[in-house]
């Protein structure tokens, strides 16, 4: 019955090929055929390293090419039963987002919001395995969800090795409750993670593996720096130090999860300490603004009387 089903699959492949090329839309039936190539039913395995490149460069030529890129990427990805079609999708997707070009990545869906690539209900039960395909579908749609989300929050996209801030004012509490849930999204993995075994699931973790490395970054620039650090929390008020000291909190909470999922390296060592160190300041300046402190003021007849209040 398996194989009955990948040859079907296999021919709907050749099928979309088909009428792919058919069409009377030039460019779209070029950014169709690439697209179709780069996922296609007949393998388990991530696009090959040349079909990828095929797709990422559509993003050199034109915004017209970029734009039919990403709509044919989004078509195959809601059209699609098939799991790992689908993981396909999602990976160049990932790939847009952490190498494609300025023109490739202004094209993705901008809608904003959770569940924008429309996936938190898709299941393919047709199998055991398909079955466990399907959730991971569902973590990896959320994750590029939040990586998106977090971009627009920060300004560059989170994978990007050159990340471009734009002039305006930091927003340090907003900023961190971003990268904070970008890590709780990755903390979100499926259970089974002896899947990995896959080569597109082992592949995709390799980027998701770099999206957390570059989150850390992002991270320890905003809370390394001593001068700057005490400036940010200087302008919180009681409400929001409290809301920083939770947000620190739930990414200790995040550790233990990423480290059965990265696995324990030392050099992550620096951060955690960082964000400790950081957590026990905030802590303790919000115990001396709730400290009483003695106020001296004259009376009516000039007596000193003893008083005191909060000190905000």
């Amino acid at each position: 019955m398996a194989r009955v089903r990948e040859f079907i699959d296999i021919l709907k492949d050749k099928a979309s090929l088909f009428k792919a090329n058919l069409s009377t839309n030039r460019t779209m039936s070029s950014v169709n055929v690439t697209v179709l190539r780069a996922t296609t039913h007949s393998t388990t395995s991530p696009p090959s390293e040349h079909r990828l490149i095929a797709v990422l460069s559509l993003g050199h030529r034109s915004s017209i090419m970029a734009d039919a890129c990403t709509e044919s990427i989004m078509n195959r990805l809601h059209k699609t039963h098939s799991p790992y079609v689908a993981l396909k999708c999602l990976f160049i997707l990932h790939n847009i987002i952490s190498k494609g070009s300025i023109t490739l990545k202004n094209q993705l869906p901008s809608a904003g919001g959770y569940n924008f690539l429309n996936l938190s209900e898709f299941d393919n039960k047709s199998n055991v395995e398909k079955r466990e395909i399907s959730l991971w579908v569902r973590w990896y749609a959320g994750f590029l969800e939040l990586n998106l989300m977090a971009s627009r929050v920060l300004s560059y996209f989170s994978s990007s090795s050159s990340s471009v801030f734009f002039d305006r004012k930091r927003d340090l509490l907003k900023e961190m409750n971003a990268l904070v849930g970008f890590i709780e999204g990755i903390c979100e993995v499926p259970e089974s993670l002896h899947l990995q075994k896959n080569d597109l699931l082992h592949e995709l973790m390799i980027l998701v593996g770099e999206n957390y490395r570059a989150t850390q970054y992002q991270i320890m620039q905003r809370l390394s720096s001593d001068k700057d650090f005490a400036d940010q929390i200087g302008k919180l008020n009681s409400k929001e130090s409290s809301d920083f000291i939770a947000c620190l909190k739930r990414l200790e909470n995040c550790r233990k999860r990423l480290t059965e999922i990265f696995g324990n390296r030392k050099r992550h060592d620096a951060f955690w300490e960082l964000i400790s160190q950081r957590k026990k300041e905030l802590e303790k300046m919000n115990g001396s603004r709730g400290r009483l402190l003695p106020l001296g003021w004259k009376g009516r007849n000039d007596e000193l009387i003893e008083s005191t209040r909060f000190v905000e």
